[in-house]
């Protein structure tokens, strides 16, 4: 089919006309009489507080009104517009300035109680105002410096309410962590808890914690190494947490302030060991630990973790670009980094930790510290007690996730 003429309307069906500037005879007979075309002037608009229907209308003669596709009129009342569903611009002046300047107004404070209450419900429970009246104590302490820090940071209230509440669904949702001789642990005084060390990252420290914390009410002390404290924001958090440098010097000062100290003795050589070595211990240095529970006459608690090998097994390491960064080790699992950020979500193995009947130092002589052959007898036969625990719970576990 041929294209078809665009014959423009007015032109009395000949092609060609009113394409000009100057209007068809059809066009020019719609015109006033008088031969020029009368201009109308701009309707005044009408003032914020009167209804549309109340607008001068004197010149409706020359104004045509607007009507419905059906060739209706449309009588544009303030009130139908207000009612109107599917006209959104219906809003008086008035109140669409009002809106601008304040979104919220027009809110009921009843409403914004209730959503408050309800907010605070699903939040806090039933018994919400006990609740959230605890919190905003806690949050009016912190802001007037009304709390307690001791000489290493330790924050106990920080630790209590916000670090255990964070780790205790990971200790008992994620790794199921079952807690066995927890009655080994000194219920007061100072002790020395001497663990294995695994997991290419140490969570196993942080499920330590939160674990003698839920068994026995007390915080452990952990003993990290100065790379923990070099770090800008861990650094902090550990102090707070209750961390501090693992040195002789901080050990005997807390086990003789009645501190219960944690320490891993196996350090990063534990928890950087490849996956075909797990479960087995590295050596526990000179013995430093051994000589402080000795100066001191803490006992020694041993205790075994068995699960935390399988969180993150290390298949592969970056020694090189471990030293330009300064770090002991890049590790290189099976998901990470090949999955990127996701790769460093833990397996979810079953944990099983076991503390030991606690070794006594009391009996021996006041210079004992000081015998390397008494300091290394007494670092090995804890590490053989931990050792022989770990192969009776690799036993005694069904499964690496049950």
């Amino acid at each position: 089919m041929a294209d078809a003429d665009i014959i423009p309307i007015g032109t009395r069906g000949q092609p060609g006309r009113g394409t000009g500037t100057r209007p068809s005879s059809a066009a020019r007979g719609l015109a006033p009489k008088g031969g020029t075309t009368k201009k109308t002037p701009p309707a005044k608009p009408a003032p914020a507080n009167k209804p549309v229907a109340e607008a001068d209308t004197s010149s409706s003669d020359d104004v045509l009104a607007p009507t419905r596709p059906d060739d209706q009129p449309v009588i544009a009342t303030s009130s139908l517009l207000d009612d109107a569903a599917d006209v959104p611009t219906g809003l008086t002046a008035a109140r669409t300035d009002e809106r601008s300047t304040n979104p919220l107004a027009g809110i009921p404070i009843g409403d914004w109680l209730a959503a408050f209450q309800h907010a605070s419900r699903e939040m806090f429970g039933d018994q919400w105002e006990p609740h959230l009246a605890r919190f905003l104590a806690f949050l009016r302490r912190r802001l007037t410096g009304d709390y307690t820090v001791d000489e290493y940071g330790f924050d106990e209230e920080v630790t209590t309410r916000f670090f255990m509440a964070a780790l205790r669904p990971i200790a008992d949702k994620w790794f199921r962590i079952e807690v066995r001789g927890a009655e080994n642990i000194p219920a007061t005084g100072g002790a020395l808890v001497v663990s294995n060390h695994s997991g290419t990252i140490p969570m196993d420290g942080l499920m330590t914690i939160v674990s003698i914390h839920d068994q026995t009410g007390r915080h452990l002390r952990p003993l990290g190494a100065d790379l923990v404290f070099r770090l800008p924001v861990v650094g902090a958090l550990a102090r707070k947490g209750g961390a501090t440098l693992a040195c002789t010097e901080d050990a005997e000062r807390m086990l003789r302030g009645g501190e219960l100290v944690g320490v891993w003795p196996e350090g990063f050589k534990g928890i950087g060991k490849p996956f075909s070595d797990r479960y087995k211990l590295q050596r526990f240095g000179r013995g430093g630990f051994v000589s402080a529970a000795l100066r001191t006459g803490v006992p020694i608690v041993p205790l075994s973790v068995v699960g935390a090998e399988e969180i993150y097994p290390l298949v592969g390491n970056i020694p090189s670009l471990a030293r330009l960064i300064g770090v002991p080790y890049i590790p290189i699992t099976p998901f990470f980094p090949l999955l990127g950020p996701l790769g460093l979500v833990p397996l979810p193995s079953k944990w099983l930790l076991e503390f030991g009947e606690p070794i006594r130092t009391d009996e021996y002589d006041a210079g004992a510290a000081e015998d390397p052959m008494l300091v290394f007898n007494v670092t090995d036969q804890v590490r053989e007690t931990i050792q022989q625990t770990l192969y009776s719970l690799l036993m005694q576990r069904q499964s690496v996730f049950k």
